[in-house]
């Protein structure tokens, strides 16, 4: 490793102590928000740590084993374990590179998980409701909860458009590459003559912002209008206006919330949803300018960018953005999508990794 970088993680590894240290004090439980704050980065920290010990004693190891190489009667044993020691100090500095990459500020946060229907109508709606059903199954592997926020159902099924709140501890790591168009192949129920049919669906993943400091709402920014809510819910719902649409006047972005009965509760929703929504807006923004100098190959969130098929026919599912396929139709639409993201996640690391490197050798 570059001194540079030894340098950095022997800080990292004299803070963790400090950090226990305060945590250990008797007096760390008064104050709970730098209570919270501190068991986040010793979390945070832990692991680097732990790689840095273990890169330190596999160092130690080949050191002692070069020395015992001089001995005769230890060198084939030696050399062997010099070997073994080398290969997995690659393996522990590779891991201490990706530990050390520039973190996602919003990794760790719950989202919003919004799947709507584009072209192909009926069909489209079908296939909306089919995603949704496979990030629901994806969230329950994970033992994440998911929170319906609103709904729009379809004529035949599906839906139009459905917003959910997923909770779960780095859901927005595992999912900030879903957001992008959905493309589907596949023979409709409706279709007598047999013939493949097209039809999309856009996905958005949204890090639910920080109720305290990500976004701040000016009330007199916002125009909240209350009706009854349709659809299913029984005869409460539907007879009280407790369902909330919110209008954020200076973007024009406007949000509904009417799956709970209490119109409290439909309000925060709404407006958890609006700030995650200008957030990720900002964001964006924020990020086009390097965007331009550099497209990330799985981190543009392109809403309109085409990033996966399903082709039914053929059972397998395709990621354009890292050319790979899939033959696991069944078990990919039941949740099992576990692959396709650790994949997307590897790839986006090892860009990182390329970009890290890249400008260390400027």
């Amino acid at each position: 490793m570059k001194p540079n970088i030894v340098t950095k993680l022997g800080q990292l590894d004299e803070r963790l102590d400090e950090v226990n240290r305060l945590l250990s004090d008797e007096n760390a439980t008064h104050d709970m928000d730098s209570y919270r704050k501190l068991n986040r980065e010793r979390a945070e920290l832990g692991p680097v740590v732990e790689l840095y010990h273990a890169h330190q004693a596999c160092t130690n190891d080949i050191a002692t084993a070069l020395q015992m190489a001089s001995d005769p009667e230890m060198r084939e044993f030696a050399e062997s374990e010099v070997k073994q020691g080398r290969e997995r100090l690659e393996e522990i500095t590779v891991a201490l590179q990706r530990q050390l990459l520039p973190k996602d500020q919003n990794d760790d946060r719950n989202v919003f998980l919004e799947v709507r229907a584009g072209t192909g109508g009926d069909e489209a709606a079908l296939f909306s409701g089919d995603l949704f059903r496979m990030y629901v199954r994806f969230a329950e592997r994970n033992h994440w909860q998911v929170e319906i926020v609103s709904e729009s159902c379809g004529e035949k099924g599906g839906f139009k458009e459905i917003i959910a709140r997923i909770v779960g501890h780095g859901a927005y790591s595992v999912l900030k590459f879903e957001s992008g168009a959905h493309r589907v192949q596949r023979i409709p129920t409706t279709e007598t003559q047999g013939r493949i049919h097209t039809s999309a669906c856009t996905v958005a993943v949204l890090p639910e912002a920080d109720e305290v400091s990500d976004i701040v709402l000016n009330p007199a920014d916002l125009r909240i209008d209350t009706f009854r809510a349709s659809g299913a819910g029984g005869q409460h719902i539907n007879k009280t206006d407790s369902a909330v649409r919110v209008t954020h006047l200076p973007t024009g972005t406007v949000v509904e919330c009417q799956d709970g009965r209490s119109q409290h509760k439909n309000k925060a929703q709404a407006l958890a949803v609006l700030a995650a929504r200008i957030k990720d807006k900002e964001e964006r923004a924020a990020h086009a300018k390097q965007a331009a100098e550099r497209k990330s190959l799985v981190g543009s969130g392109d809403r309109s960018e085409r990033i996966r098929t399903y082709n039914f026919p053929q059972g397998r599912i395709t990621d354009h953005r890292i050319n790979l396929t899939l033959h696991k139709m069944d078990r990919a639409m039941d949740g099992d999508i576990g692959e396709l993201c650790n994949a997307l996640m590897a790839e986006y690391q090892a860009e990182q990794l390329t970009a890290l490197a890249n400008a260390g050798n400027r």
